[in-house]
C-alpha cells in the first residue's frame, strides 16, 4: 500500500508550526507528533498559566521550587548543560533588567528542586523550540516515518531522514533584512538547524527578548546572524544563541573546527543591495 505524504499546519510556541510527512506513519503520525508540540508548549510557556510559569512564581518571591512536570524537569537539564558547554553564553535566567544569570540559580537533578539566590524568572523560548522539534521528530520515527520535515517558524528546523527524492534537504539562509540575500546554502540529513540573529523581523515581536551577552548582562547591539547545525534540536538553539551572545574570542571557540556546521555572520560588513521600490499613487 502505498502512502501519500500528509502535512499538518498550526500554531504553537509563539510561532507558526508545518510538520511534512513524506512517507510511513500516516496521518496519525502527524497529530502524535503535534501532540508532542503542543505538550512542550503547555509546560514551557511563560506567556500563561503553567509548570514554568509557577515555577518563575516561586523563583520571583524567594522561594525554592520542586519541579514536578516532566518536561520542565527535562528543560532544566537541558539548559543547565547548555549553560556549561558554553561556559555560561547560553543562559536563560539573563536578564538585563535584574542583572540576573544562571549562575544565581541552584539546580538539584537528584532533589528535583529549583531556588535562585535572588529573584529571577527563567524564559524557556528558544530552548522550548529545540526541545518541541526533538520530541515531535522522536515520535514520528517511532510511528515507522522515515522522510519529514519540521518547522517552528523559519529559524527552527529539523529533518528525518533524507529528502523524499534521494540526498540532503536544500536550505538557503537569507539575511534576516533582505530575504532575497542570501547568506549560506547547505543539505541536512536526520539534522537540526537553529538560526539566531539580533537583527530582522523576528527581534521585532513584542514577546521576543534580546539576546543578551551574560558576561557583561548588557543586550549584544552588533548586528549578528549565527546558524547551527547540530544531531538534534535542542542542541542547534543553544549553539546559535551561544553563538552570537559570544565576544570574538569565544565565537571562534565555538567555531574552530566545526566550519561545515556552526557559521556567525557579521552583518555590518555585507552590503545589501539597493532595490527599486514602486509605490501605487
Amino acid at each position: 500500500m502505498t502512502i501519500e505524504p500528509g502535512v499538518v499546519r498550526f500554531a504553537a510556541m509563539g510561532t507558526r508550526v508545518e510538520l511534512h510527512r513524506f512517507d510511513g506513519g500516516g496521518d496519525d503520525a502527524l497529530a502524535a507528533a503535534r501532540r508532542a508540540i503542543e505538550a512542550v508548549d503547555d509546560a514551557l510557556t511563560i506567556h500563561r498559566p503553567s509548570p514554568a510559569t509557577a515555577l518563575n512564581e516561586a523563583l520571583l518571591s524567594g522561594r525554592s521550587a520542586p519541579v514536578d512536570d516532566a518536561l520542565l524537569f527535562d528543560a532544566l537539564e537541558a539548559a543547565a548543560d547548555g549553560h556549561a558547554e558554553t561556559a555560561g553564553l547560553f543562559d536563560i535566567a539573563a536578564d538585563v533588567r535584574t542583572g540576573t544569570t544562571w549562575t544565581m540559580v541552584a539546580f538539584d537533578p537528584l532533589s528535583r528542586r529549583v531556588r535562585a539566590d535572588r529573584p529571577l524568572a527563567l524564559d524557556f523560548g528558544g530552548l522550548g523550540k529545540g526541545i518541541a522539534l526533538d520530541r515531535a521528530t522522536r515520535v514520528l520515527r517511532d510511528a515507522g516515518v522515515s522522510s519529514a520535515l519540521l518547522t517552528l517558524g523559519e529559524s527552527s528546523i529539523a529533518v528525518l531522514g533524507e529528502h523524499p527524492l534521494g540526498g540532503g534537504w536544500p536550505f538557503a539562509i537569507p539575511h534576516p533584512e533582505d530575504p532575497e540575500v542570501e547568506l549560506l546554502a547547505l543539505e541536512l540529513a536526520d539534522k537540526a538547524l537553529s538560526i539566531s540573529a539580533t537583527v530582522g523581523a523576528g527581534t521585532r515581536a513584542p514577546e521576543r527578548a534580546a539576546i543578551i551577552r551574560p558576561h557583561t548582562r548588557v543586550p549584544v547591539g552588533a548586528p549578528l546572524c549565527a546558524v547551527a547545525v547540530e544531531s538534534n534540536g535542542t542542541r542547534a538553539e543553544i549553539m546559535s544563541t551561544a553563538l552570537v551572545a559570544a565576544d570574538k574570542d569565544a565565537a571562534e571557540r565555538l567555531l574552530h573546527g566545526r566550519s561545515s556546521s556552526r557559521f556567525r555572520f557579521d552583518l555590518s560588513s555585507i552590503d545589501l543591495p539597493q532595490r527599486t521600490r514602486t509605490f501605487a499613487a
